[in-house]
């Protein structure tokens, strides 16, 4: 009896492979796929057995499959509770209701701060938050200055890697020492009566953005319906935003979101209007010590400790990462892992941590060519082998099931889809009608044509897994 069952169990997945060569080979004499590499690993769901492998060796760009492997790792080396936290400090004594000096909002990578995705970290709450701290204090005026500690993460927010398309617009926010309204701002345009009449920006959220930051507005007025083929060219510090391409035609304005170009310096800003507003002067002016170091301006570190706020759990912030895909979330974790591990808030030492772990779980690191946490960066490179073992073994951790609802279902599937120019890939667990479990990755690089077009056909490969 036992050895029916396992010829039958061996036979499936002998069917399953010959199902899926045929579907792969399919693909690949489609003429979107004539110059693209195809890499697939799919393995039993229990016992890791290998059910298929095409090119699984091959270091590809996962795109945001990267994601998991961050996540997987956040969870091991943070911990699922873990939270930031964001430190209020002085330098100096409190006197009479009176900060003698300056009054700090030191930052630790929080990438919640000012996020509507919870109740308790829209701006209003933080802002509010930071208020009543002062107020439990006793204070009631700042002789100095207010000013946001945002370096003890590297003042590098954004990975190597990452390309000057990307960087400006609201999915290229890299990870700063103090994050604000997940490093995002919206520009609002006014259109023109006709396809390629100009545009006019009529206002920015906040907006600080459009009196402290230069705006040149190349857009122009696409069709109606034409959607969202708009950009904002800047980087890190810069005063100068650039928008190019067009938005469709609106009576009401169309509006596009960007990166903030120095998220600590706007999160001052807000701040100190909101204490002026309150009650609690600020005699100087509003500053991020990142800035200072850039412009080679003094800093100063603050050494009287009032109170913190705490962001979200660590599961609370991963289903957000995994299922909406937020680039932000996955960079602030790991430069939370080497804070943590090391005190240095660097992408580049968090990548090796991360490296380090999974080589000891037997993935070589020379199969996660890592540049970054979420997988923007088209210089990642990463095997399907390895991304499957990643998510075997997040099944056998007691997390896992915070880790399973937070990934997407698409076309029936748990998985993590991922895109970016010329590549599209998968990676999940799946299940078929007899009960059967298989955890699979499926990466293709390089395709030609309409992605939209590429991901229809990479769903129908799927599908054999699923039925």
């Amino acid at each position: 009896m036992i050895s029916m069952i396992l010829f039958g169990y061996h036979s499936v997945g002998q069917n399953l492979s010959v199902l899926l060569d045929e579907a792969l080979q399919k693909l690949a004499k489609d003429e979107q796929f004539k110059h693209a590499i195809i890499s697939m690993y799919v393995a039993d769901g229990k016992t890791g057995r290998v059910i298929f492998e095409i090119n699984g060796g091959l270091g590809l760009a996962p795109a945001s499959c990267q994601k998991v492997i961050t996540s997987v790792s956040a969870f091991e080396l943070l911990s699922k509770g873990y939270q930031f936290k964001t430190y209020i400090d002085c330098d100096s004594i409190i006197h009479n209701g009176k900060i003698e000096g300056n009054l700090y909002l030191s930052g630790r990578g929080d990438p919640t701060l000012g996020s509507n995705r919870w109740s308790t970290t829209t701006a209003p709450a933080i802002l509010k938050k930071i208020l009543n701290i002062l107020k439990t204090n006793k204070i009631q005026s700042v002789s100095g200055n207010l000013v946001c500690d945002d370096i003890q993460f590297t003042n590098e927010p954004l990975p190597r890697g990452w390309v000057w398309e990307d960087m400006g617009n609201y999915y290229g926010a890299g990870a700063w020492g103090l994050n604000w309204r997940e490093n995002q701002f919206d520009v609002t345009f006014k259109t023109g009566k006709k396809q390629s009449d100009r545009t006019e920006i009529v206002s920015t959220k906040p907006t600080a953005l459009k009196t402290d930051y230069v705006f040149a507005n190349f857009v122009k007025t696409g069709s109606k319906g034409s959607g969202d083929n708009a950009y904002l060219f800047s980087a890190p510090y810069q005063k100068n935003i650039i928008a190019r391409g067009t938005v469709p035609i609106s009576e009401n304005g169309f509006t596009i979101s960007g990166s903030m170009p120095n998220p600590p310096g706007i999160f001052i800003k807000e701040l100190s209007e909101y204490l002026n507003a309150n009650g609690i002067q600020v005699s100087g002016d509003s500053r991020s010590q990142g800035e200072q170091l850039v412009n080679n301006l003094p800093t100063r570190i603050p050494f009287i400790h009032m109170d913190s706020i705490l962001s979200p759990g660590l599961d609370s912030i991963n289903y957000w990462f995994l299922k909406k895909s937020v680039n932000l979330f996955g960079e602030a974790l790991v430069k939370a892992i080497a804070f943590e591990k090391l005190k240095i808030g660097s992408t580049d030492s968090g990548i090796i941590l991360i490296k380090d772990f999974w080589s000891k779980k037997g993935i070589e690191k020379s199969a996660l060519k890592m540049i970054d946490g979420s997988g923007l960066s088209p210089a990642n490179r990463v095997t399907t082998q390895s991304l499957v073992a990643v998510m075997q073994f997040a099944k056998s951790r007691p997390w896992f099931p915070t880790f399973y609802a937070a990934l997407p279902e698409i076309n029936g599937i748990k998985m993590k889809d991922g895109y970016i120019g010329g590549v599209r890939s998968y990676t999940g667990y799946s299940k078929t009608n007899d009960g059967t479990s298989y955890t699979f990755a499926f990466i293709v690089n390089n395709f030609d044509g309409s992605a939209g077009s590429v991901r229809e056909k990479m769903w129908k490969v799927l599908s054999v897994i699923k039925n």
